[in-house]
């Protein structure tokens, strides 16, 4: 145990001892150090055959003109409003320059890398290799360590990386070294539903044959015992909509850690809660880098650890509202749990930039229009370079089109006991969320009750909310910030960054969501339910806006801030709890809590066609 103290103490103070092997003497200068946050520790030496995907992220010459061009396509009242970019230009705005891509290049050619391992990205601002660890070390002048998390996971990581000095204006980032984001799934408290005869949320009111041809209220579908797609669909005024441009729209889904959506159980979801969707529903599954789609029945070992209840939620919920649309399930590996005293070498990647690696060679007719993310850890657990790579690739997807939405996480302003920076000061501090503090996402906070909506908070469960400090605020919610910052007065002044890009964006219905798991019903808390919920709202506006003729949607957050907002439902009470407190709380407008409130579906697209709700074509609306 002192050994490790005296290894995080001072980091890699024998590194630059030894040079990497290479033609030439590269004068090699630290790059990054990130402290290893709190909860890790150090516990052995890594496996010198272990393999590592190295991602190398080189600067991007035309990204401030990509961010411009990104705004200008979602910005209403531009005259490109909603004219989305091809793949092609998106890649040819962001293509590292000429001197950046030959000077590494010829780096790690020089330290023993063949042509033939270097995996590019389709605009190249990323070069994958993978290598043993003796070979990464040599590459990046640092040492490798097994590092296990209080839970048990353990990976293989370096608080310090190093490159030749004439590379630091080319190479931005490289990964996995410094960063120890966890994918966390936002969900909380599952518990098994008893089905009773009179218990409501288990009755459906279309499957009722008294109730043929009737739309329902608020109060004959939703119980806060047990939200049900009926009663999503019906709060959020999409109830009696009918989709008909399903062969040219569709729902995305990330399903990370092992998780999926099961085949069996979303059936049984749907004859209980959409009886017209069960026969012929469709949920595509594409494996990305040994990403899971277990459809046999759970062990009793993945029972009791919860195996598919976040892919079934996310499944379920989607499905549920967006039905006839086809779901999308992406399912990414890519951080398996290191074992050391495993005899096979294997990769603890980041799954954020695999996925995304991915998702940037598809064809701009494949993609999705909206796409759920469920998960995310605090944002001071991953390098702040790394974690803007990241956020630029979901700007990239803004700016084909895509409409991506994060949960803003479950445990208010930070949970209690882990509010403490991770700078080496441990001051006390508010922890904001990544990537839901993205400013290229749509963040999602959640509520409950219905008449009328509040702030999700109920025991361990509080609706993720904050201000980010790796990412400025963006000049589209200045605004509305600003208002709710100046009338805090000074509260808080010390716990969080007051000019820093706030979440959430909006929110939707995120407690006790009613699913089905293994075959029985259980409910779920958590944002992982509204986010899934907001992104198949909008996927079905997406789909009244194709039929129309219209483009879809794409980036929606300057769109929610100059004018949507007025298409949500405002919430006015509840808090952010958190960090042993009460936390921001909600305020008429937009607060740190819900946003600007839940979706009105009707009020949407009557705002984006130009017309009043009350004047939409009927046909859209008939069952």
């Amino acid at each position: 145990m002192l050994f490790q103290y005296a290894f995080l103490a001072v980091p890699f103070a024998t590194a630059a001892l030894s040079k990497p092997l290479g033609k030439r003497n590269y004068d090699y200068v630290v790059k990054e150090t990130h402290i290893v946050p709190r909860r890790w520790e150090r516990v052995a030496e890594a496996p010198k055959d272990h393999l590592i995907d190295l991602q190398i992220g080189l600067k991007q010459s035309r990204f401030d003109e990509l961010e411009r061009q990104l705004y200008e396509v979602s910005t209403p009242g531009s005259a490109k409003y909603r004219q989305h970019l091809t793949s092609e230009q998106v890649n040819e705005l962001v293509k590292p320059s000429k001197n950046a891509l030959a000077g590494v290049n010829e780096w790690l050619s020089d330290c023993g890398v063949k042509s033939h391992q270097m995996k590019y990205s389709a605009a190249k601002d990323w070069i994958k290799v993978t290598l043993p660890v003796s070979e990464v070390e040599k590459i990046l002048d640092t040492e490798y360590s097994v590092y296990k998390h209080e839970d048990g996971t353990h990976v293989v990581r370096t608080p310090e990386w190093s490159v030749p000095r004439h590379l630091h204006e080319h190479v931005r980032t490289i990964q996995p070294t410094t960063s120890f984001l966890r994918l966390n799934a936002k969900k909380t408290n599952f518990v098994p539903v008893k089905i009773a005869a009179d218990f409501q949320p288990l009755r459906s009111f279309a499957a009722d044959p008294n109730n043929a041809g009737k739309t329902p209220t608020v109060a004959d579908v939703c119980r806060t015992n047990g939200v049900t797609s009926e009663c999503l669909r019906t709060l959020y005024n999409v109830y009696d909509y009918v989709p008909t441009a399903a062969d040219k729209n569709t729902m995305g889904v990330c399903n990370y850690l092992g998780e999926t959506g099961n085949i069996s159980d979303t059936t049984l979801f749907l004859e209980q809660f959409r009886p017209e969707a069960a026969k012929d529903f469709v949920m595509d599954f594409t494996i990305i880098d040994g990403g899971d789609n277990q459809q046999t029945p759970n062990t009793p070992a993945q029972l009791a650890q919860g195996k598919d209840q976040e892919g079934n939620l996310d499944a379920e919920t989607m499905l549920g509202i967006g039905y006839p649309l086809k779901l999308l399930a992406y399912n990414t590996g890519g951080q398996p749990p290191f074992q050391p005293d495993s005899n096979t070498p294997t990769n603890t990647n980041e799954p954020y930039k695999v996925f995304l690696d991915y998702f940037s060679a598809l064809d701009d007719a494949t993609l999705p229009s909206v796409l759920s993310n469920s998960y995310g850890d605090d944002e001071q657990t991953v390098p702040a370079e790394y974690a803007r790579a990241v956020c630029d690739e979901y700007a990239k997807l803004g700016a084909r089109g895509v409409s991506v939405f994060f949960a803003s996480g479950d445990a208010g302003v930070g949970s209690t006991g882990d509010c403490i920076t991770n700078d080496g000061r441990n001051s006390a501090t508010f922890l904001p969320s990544f990537p839901a503090g993205c400013p290229f996402v749509t963040s999602v906070g959640a509520t409950r009750n219905f008449a009328p909506e509040v702030a999700a908070l109920d025991g361990s469960f509080a609706s993720g909310a904050g201000y980010a400090n790796y990412f400025p605020q963006p000049d589209y919610q200045k605004t509305a910030v600003n208002q709710y910052t100046t009338a805090l007065a000074g509260q808080f002044a010390t716990m969080f960054n007051t000019t820093g890009r706030a979440y959430p964006d909006i929110a939707a219905q995120g407690q006790r969501y009613v699913t089905i798991y293994n075959g029985q019903p259980a409910s779920l808390d958590g944002t992982s339910a509204s986010t899934p919920t907001v992104a198949a709202v909008f996927a079905l506006v997406n789909d009244a806006l194709i039929s129309a003729g219209m483009p879809k949607m794409g980036f929606l957050n300057p769109w929610i801030y100059s004018k949507g907002f007025a298409a949500f439902n405002d919430v006015l009470t509840g808090s952010s709890a958190g960090c042993g407190g009460r936390g921001f709380e909600a305020k008429a407008g937009w607060d740190p809590v819900t946003g600007f409130g839940t979706p009105d579906f009707k009020k949407i697209i009557a705002m984006e066609m130009n017309q009043t709700a009350a004047s939409l074509p009927a046909k859209r609306f008939t069952r």
